[in-house]
């Protein structure tokens, strides 16, 4: 396997490994009976916050604990998490972020009393992953978090765009 090959399977483990120790580092043993992620915002809110109709929101069916809702831009991929957090040491997070940043991503972490927002700018070489930014909550034992994927550094959106949204979504856990 040449080396672009495998800086692109690693970027393939770590990038899913990173957005969700972001969201959450270990989910709970049971699964949910219905699927809430598409619950925590409404696609006029998520219009607000992206600049742009959200289309195809759908409850993806995993498997697990994790409730997911996938939709898109026209310049992005959004995802709505819901998850049970079991703990909350952080080891996980920042090994992620640790193995993103040897990987050349540019990452931004900030944080906002229970609301932690990320964006991951990859290197020119691993573009074609796209360029995220992630907002997440933690209320009552739950996290619930958006994901935003867009196609090029200059359709990301802001972390300031997506904090407020998220803040909402905090009212629904």
């Amino acid at each position: 396997m040449n080396c672009r090959a495998r800086v692109g399977e690693m970027v393939k483990i770590i990038l899913p490994v990173l957005l969700l120790a972001v969201l959450d580092s270990g989910l709970a043993s049971t699964a949910w009976a219905q699927n809430k992620a598409c619950a925590l915002a409404t696609p006029e809110e998520l219009q607000a916050a992206l600049g742009a109709k959200v289309s195809g929101l759908k409850a993806q069916g995993l498997g697990g604990d994790a409730q997911i809702c996938m939709g898109q831009t026209p310049a992005a991929s959004v995802m709505l998490r819901l998850a049970k957090r079991t703990h909350s040491s952080g080891e996980t997070e920042a090994k992620g972020i640790e193995m993103a940043k040897k990987m050349g991503a540019q990452v931004e972490l900030k944080t906002f009393g229970p609301v932690t927002c990320s964006t991951m700018i990859p290197p020119p070489n691993l573009a074609q992953y796209g360029f995220n930014t992630t907002c997440s909550v933690l209320k009552n034992g739950q996290v619930a978090a958006v994901e935003v994927t867009a196609k090029s550094q200059k359709e990301m959106v802001a972390i300031d765009k997506l904090r407020p949204l998220v803040e909402k979504m905090a009212g629904r856990i």
